[in-house]
C-alpha cells in the first residue's frame, strides 16, 4: 500500500514500482483506489499500459470495496504482488487517515510505503512522522532524489521514522526508480560517482545474444559506423548524458565541461550525420572521400569539418577498443570486459594509466566539436634566395 500527500508522486511511483517488480520476475497488479483526485484513475491506467502491468479500477466506487474486489481479481489472474494507489490530500486530515486505516486493517499489507518528496526538506520529515504514527510505515520511497537537496532529506526522514528507505526516484521516466543503497547515495552526493548502478542499468538494457555478439566485435575493433549508431542509440536508453556522467567515478570536477562537449544535442547531430550515409558508407567508412563527405554534410545540416571530425573520433574509438581487446586476451573477452568494468568502479583500468585513459576519452570527445575551416598554408616564395650552408 502506497500512502502520502497529494502531489508527492504516489501514482507515478506505483507504476515505477510495478515495472521494477516486473523486471524482477513478479506479476504485479495495480489498484486505482484514489477516487478523489481528478484524473488519478486515468493516469494510473495510462501508466499501467506504458509499463505493461494490468490496472484494476471501479471508477468512483468506495475505496474499501475497490481493494476487496481487486484482491479477488489478483487471485483470479495469477498476480503475486498487488500495489494499491491510495488517495492523498494537500495536508493530513482525519478522513484520509481513517480511510487508510480501514484499508490497512482489511488488507494487512506486507508493505506500507510512504511516498515523500525529498525536495520539501523539513516538511518531508513532519509528513513521515505523522503517517508513521497513524498507519505504521514499513518503508519509504523518496522522490526527486536527483536534486541537490537529496542528502539532508534522506537522513532526516530516516531518523524521525526509524523505518528504512527502500526506493528512490531519480527522474521522471517510469524506469527511473532505484533500490536504495546508502553507500551508493553517499558516493553520488560526494561527487564520487556510482559505477555499480551504471553497470546494472547497462546490463538491463544491453542483455541478449545480439549484444554479446556486438561486444565481441567491439573488443576486436571490427565494428563499423552502423554498429556505432546502434550502440549510441542503446546508450541513450540509459538516460541523459549528464545523468550518466554523474555515475562515472572521477567525473565530478570536469562534469560541466564534458556535458558541454557531449550533450544530447551533440549526439543528435552525430546521428543525423550517420543517417545521411548510405549503407555501404556506414559499413565501409574508408570510402568516404571529399565529395561523399560534402554530400553527407549537406544532407545532415552540418559541415564537412564536422563529418571529418566524427570519422576521426570513430577511428580513435576503434583503436581504443582494439587495445582493450588485447588486454582481455587469455581470460576470454566477456570475462575481461567484466574485469575492466569492475576496475573502473575502483577508479581505474587494469594495465592502463588512468590519466592516459582520460586523455584518450576527452580527445575523442573534443574531436566531435566543430573546429571551423583551417587557415590556409603559407605559399612559399620562389624568388627568395636560399641561404648557403
Amino acid at each position: 500500500m502506497l500512502v502520502g500527500l497529494q502531489g508527492a508522486g504516489k501514482t507515478t511511483h506505483a507504476a515505477k514500482l510495478a515495472l521494477h517488480l516486473k523486471r524482477e520476475g513478479m506479476a504485479p497488479l495495480l489498484v486505482a483506489a484514489d477516487i478523489y483526485r481528478p484524473a488519478a484513475i486515468t493516469q494510473l491506467v495510462t501508466l499501467g499500459a506504458q509499463v505493461g502491468v494490468p490496472v484494476y479500477q471501479e471508477g468512483q466506487a468506495p475505496p474499501l470495496q475497490i481493494v476487496r474486489n481487486a484482491l479477488a481479481d489478483a487471485r483470479g489472474r495469477g498476480a503475486n504482488v498487488v500495489i494499491i494507489d491510495t488517495a492523498g490530500r494537500l495536508q493530513i486530515d482525519e478522513n484520509m487517515m481513517a480511510e487508510l486505516e480501514n484499508i490497512r486493517d482489511f488488507v494487512h499489507p506486507n508493505e506500507i510505503l510512504l511516498v515523500a518528496d525529498a525536495m520539501t526538506g523539513q516538511q518531508a520529515s513532519d509528513v513521515a512522522r505523522a503517517f508513521n504514527e497513524q498507519v505504521g510505515l514499513t518503508g519509504l520511497i523518496l522522490t526527486k532524489m536527483d536534486a541537490d537537496t537529496q542528502g539532508g532529506a534522506a537522513l532526516s526522514v530516516r531518523e524521525v521514522t526509524g523505518v528504512p528507505i527502500k526506493f528512490i526516484g531519480v527522474g521522471e521516466r517510469v524506469d527511473q526508480l532505484d533500490p536504495f543503497y546508502p553507500d551508493r547515495l553517499a558516493s553520488r552526493i560526494l561527487g564520487m560517482g556510482d559505477m555499480l548502478s551504471l553497470i546494472e542499468k547497462a546490463q538491463r538494457e544491453f542483455e541478449g545474444e545480439d549484444n554479446t555478439a556486438m561486444q565481441e566485435k567491439l573488443l576486436e575493433g571490427k565494428f563499423n559506423l552502423e554498429d556505432f549508431l546502434g550502440q549510441m542509440q542503446q546508450v541513450k536508453k540509459l538516460g541523459p548524458m549528464g545523468e550518466i556522467l554523474k555515475l562515472i567515478p572521477g567525473m565530478g570536477a570536469q562534469l560541466k565541461e564534458m556535458q558541454a562537449q557531449i550533450d544530447d544535442k551533440e549526439i543528435a547531430r552525430v546521428e543525423a550525420i550517420i543517417h545521411s550515409m548510405t549503407r555501404e558508407e556506414r559499413r565501409k567508412p574508408e570510402i568516404l572521400n571529399y565529395s561523399r563527405q560534402q554530400r553527407i554534410a549537406n544532407g545532415s545540416g552540418t559541415t564537412r569539418q564536422e563529418v571529418r571530425a566524427l570519422l576521426k573520433q570513430f577511428g580513435e574509438a576503434q583503436k581504443m577498443m582494439a587495445q582493450m581487446g588485447q588486454m582481455t586476451k587469455g581470460r576470454g573477452k566477456l570475462a575481461g570486459m567484466r574485469d575492466m568494468l569492475g576496475a573502473a568502479g575502483n577508479g581505474g583500468m587494469p594495465n592502463m594509466d588512468p590519466a592516459e585513459m582520460q586523455r584518450m576519452m576527452q580527445g575523442g570527445m573534443q574531436e566531435q566539436l566543430p573546429r571551423g575551416p583551417r587557415p590556409p598554408r603559407p605559399v612559399p616564395n620562389k624568388n627568395k634566395k636560399r641561404k648557403k650552408r
